[in-house]
């Protein structure tokens, strides 16, 4: 009888390599070569000799995880969180906050020019605020630990599914960081721990918020402490299955947020800008840039629950906002009769379609601000250049999708007056981004 053999696959070992790093990118990853490939470094720094073990290698680029830095940068700084090092949540402790906005600044203008096509005008000042305890929402990853038979509780790993515990997060507004720990001994007492999903956090203006992602159908015990600690914490609990249906397990408010004069409610699950000072300037910028007139008709494009559009409302003649969520339509305009203001109209519509033929699409507009998400607005910007506003307002929170979307604009006769940087997430590599554009 013949005998097959099969050899046995033989792992890979990672390679590890050492490298100077030369520049930052967008996102302050640092950047260097070897072999004549580009090497992306998280926690690098320009000038540091580093030790890296290569995890991904393509044709001309390849990432790679920090190791040891076996020279450092004279701006390089000791993180000021005891879990930076392994925590997935901050990326650029190790930066000074003035030299996070330098590379992002330039990363910026950068992109804008390679992939807008456009020279950028001189940057903004840059909009911050805190540099500690600003994020009013956050979301920590639960997961059932087989060997120790108990839910933990944190962020994701760097470069990991895996969760790394923590304690406290000092980028979190103080009173939801305070919560971590007392949520860890509440979840080690449920008896359905393993259909935890995942808990997200949010602090409105009357009080705290606490969704909790559960898989299955909790217990009455279970029940009975989540309702127990929700009303010892002074905070409203809402479950959360497997669709997006939340069930109030204790509730005593209707959350909201101030902007300047306006009160904006939301409900569980609406998004809502997580810097509440950064939030406020951000809409003081665009509202300036955008110079709205008394007599202006003003359309806003992916409007949630009408951050921009009801300040917009306060001095415009008309608004209209457009959001592709039935309930953050809805959710918009209640917003505008709790604030007294009849000049404006919600819609819903899907941005990513063909919209020409909607009736509000058929409008004129003397001014467009759009606040789209990651993916951006390239099916709309033909239709914002086809209504020809004399001015509209670009807020991002991605550069590439904005520097993609300008060049609709620049080719169908606009120019780039002004752009700035959003400092929405101290220490971390996301850069957000506002842009004005005018009619030559």
């Amino acid at each position: 009888m013949a005998q097959f053999f099969t050899p046995k696959k033989v792992a890979k070992q990672s390679q590890h390599i050492e490298c100077t790093i030369d520049n930052l990118d967008h996102h302050c990853v640092g950047v260097g070569r070897f072999d004549g490939k580009a090497i992306f470094v998280e926690g690098a720094q320009p000038g540091e000799r580093v030790k890296v073990r290569l995890t991904e290698q393509k044709k001309q680029y390849a990432h790679g995880q920090l190791l040891k830095v076996v020279q450092a940068s004279p701006e390089r700084i000791e993180p000021f969180c005891p879990h930076y090092r392994e925590c997935g949540g901050c990326s650029t402790q190790h930066m000074t906050l003035a030299h996070q906005h330098e590379a992002k600044q330039q990363g910026l203008r950068t992109l804008m020019v390679r992939l807008g096509g456009v020279e950028a005008p001189p940057l903004e000042p840059v909009l911050t605020g805190a540099e500690r305890g600003y994020r009013r929402v956050c979301r920590l990853a639960l997961r059932f630990d087989k060997g120790e038979r108990r839910a933990r509780l944190g962020f994701r790993r760097r470069q990991s599914s895996e969760l790394v515990e923590i304690a406290a997060c000092p980028v979190l507004e103080a009173s939801l960081s305070a919560l971590i720990t007392p949520l860890r001994a509440l979840f080690a007492r449920l008896k359905n721990q393993r259909e935890l999903g995942h808990v997200e956090l949010l602090q409105a203006d009357e009080g705290m918020l606490m969704l909790l992602r559960h898989t299955g159908r909790p217990n009455e015990h279970d029940r009975a402490l989540l309702t127990e600690f929700a009303q010892s914490h002074e905070l409203d609990l809402y479950l959360q299955d497997g669709s997006d249906r939340f069930e109030p397990l204790h509730q005593t408010m209707t959350p909201s947020y101030r902007l300047g004069e306006l009160s904006l409610t939301f409900a569980p699950g609406d998004f809502i800008q997580v810097n509440r000072s950064v939030n406020d300037a951000m809409v003081t910028r665009a509202l300036a840039w955008l110079d709205v007139q008394p007599g202006d008709k003003v359309l806003d494009l992916f409007c949630g629950v009408g951050n921009f559009t009801l300040p917009l409302a306060a001095m415009a003649r008309e608004v209209v906002g457009v959001e592709g969520e039935l309930a953050m339509v809805r959710r918009g305009q209640q917003n505008a009769e709790r604030n007294g203001l009849n000049n404006v109209r919600f819609y819903k519509a899907d941005l990513a379609a063909d919209i020409t033929d909607l009736p509000w699409a058929r409008e004129g507009f003397d001014r467009v601000l759009l606040d789209p998400a990651r993916p951006g607005a390239l099916e709309v910007m033909p239709h914002i250049a086809k209504l020809a506003p004399r001015r509209v307002v670009y807020v991002s929170c991605n550069p590439v999708s904005l520097a993609r979307d300008s060049k609709v604009l620049t080719q169908a006769g606009y120019r780039l007056a002004r752009l700035g940087m959003l400092d929405m997430f101290p220490h971390t590599g996301h850069l957000e981004s506002i842009a004005l554009f005018e009619r030559e």
